[in-house]
C-alpha cells in the first residue's frame, strides 16, 4: 500500500475527505520545515496542531517559517 492509498483507507475509515495532492505538498513542507527547525519529532505534531488550529495551510506554512527562522 503506498502513501496516497493508506490516505485514502485512513480518511474513508474516518469519515473524512482526503487532502487533495496540492494540500499533501503543502503539509508535506510544513512537516519539513519543523523537521529541518527542531527535532524530526516536531513535524507530526506541528502538523497535528495546526489542524486543530483552523488556520489555512498558507497561514501555517507562514508561521511556521518565521518560527524556523528564530532558531
Amino acid at each position: 500500500m503506498n502513501r496516497d492509498e493508506w490516505l485514502n483507507e485512513f480518511c474513508r475509515q474516518l469519515g473524512a475527505e482526503a487532502p487533495t495532492p496540492e494540500q499533501v505538498e503543502e503539509l508535506l513542507d510544513i512537516a519539513a520545515i519543523a523537521a529541518h527547525a527542531s527535532e524530526r519529532t516536531a513535524a507530526p505534531l506541528a502538523c497535528w496542531i495546526g489542524g486543530r488550529s483552523g488556520r489555512s495551510l498558507a497561514e501555517l506554512r507562514e508561521i511556521a517559517e518565521r518560527v524556523g527562522s528564530t532558531e
